[in-house]
């Protein structure tokens, strides 16, 4: 961050040069040209920021983005600064849940048209509705809708930094619309299979109870104990939410368990309920 001297804020610091960056294409204007694309910009530039958000375009242009990766719930990347040492960004969305990914899939496959277009890997604007219908949201409804972390020393949220790796993830779902899908929970060939399987009448296959995608342990030593936020970001963050106290039981298929009678994740919720109230 800047610091104030005299009468005048100094000159903003500029980006160390690099090589092999992913360079936005887009040189001027706006960047994203897909509908699925200029959506998700969309709920970026509605923060107002302007002038990060041009500074972010324009990183997003020289390549100062090193690289990103999308996985389940989130995206990581790192950004070279103006410092040596590359700053880590994340940014976060929840992933639906197997039971909501169930119903839109089922949804989805009830619409030839839909389904057609889905297989000719093209996504039909209706889409949208579908998921909305579905009471699921396809795209962050407002900023509050992504969880976003940068480890430079810019406490305001989105820095240049994240705003450049916005942008660039936004030009990838242009090249491929099923990144925004795969984000949200649901890759390419699994949720494809998903449709046909339903088209057909094919019962589907079990799931494991716990299906977690992420990085192998040994590949994230370096910054595993690291919070990925500065300590001035973490004050200026608001508090989090109240999350659910059966959101666990909520968000995995319940195991082929009876108890007398009775599914084992009914048996269990009042017992989770109990232990997070106040006199658990």
């Amino acid at each position: 961050m800047s610091e104030w001297s005299g009468n005048r804020w100094p000159e903003p610091s500029r980006p160390r040069r690099v090589e092999g960056g992913v360079k936005a294409r887009s040189k001027r204007g706006a960047i994203g040209e897909q509908w699925w694309s200029r959506r998700f910009i969309g709920v970026l530039e509605s923060l107002g920021m302007s002038g990060r958000l041009a500074r972010g375009r324009n990183y997003a242009r020289a390549g100062q983005v090193l690289g990103f990766e999308l996985a389940t719930g989130y995206v990581t990347a790192q950004v070279q600064g103006s410092r040596a040492k590359p700053y880590r960004v994340r940014i976060q969305v929840l992933p639906l849940t197997v039971k909501q990914w169930q119903l839109v899939e089922r949804s989805l496959a009830a619409q030839a048209l839909f389904r057609a277009k889905l297989l000719a890997g093209e996504m039909p604007h209706e889409i949208e509705d579908v998921f909305a219908d579905c009471g699921t949201p396809l795209f962050p409804r407002s900023a509050g809708d992504m969880e976003m972390s940068c480890s430079c020393p810019d406490w305001e949220v989105p820095c240049k930094h994240l705003a450049a790796v916005c942008y660039v993830v936004a030009e990838a779902f242009d090249d491929d619309p099923f990144g925004m899908l795969a984000w949200r929970g649901r890759g390419r060939e699994e949720l494809l299979a998903s449709l046909r399987r339903i088209a057909v009448g094919e019962p589907e296959a079990p799931r494991p109870v716990i299906d977690v995608t992420d990085r192998p342990l040994a590949e994230c030593l370096d910054d595993f104990w690291s919070p990925g936020l500065s300590a001035a970001r973490l004050r200026a963050m608001p508090a989090a939410q109240v999350t659910a106290p059966d959101l666990l039981l909520r968000s995995f298929e319940p195991p082929a368990v009876a108890v007398r009678g009775k599914d084992l994740a009914d048996l269990l919720t009042p017992a989770y309920l109990r232990l997070a109230g106040d006199d658990g």
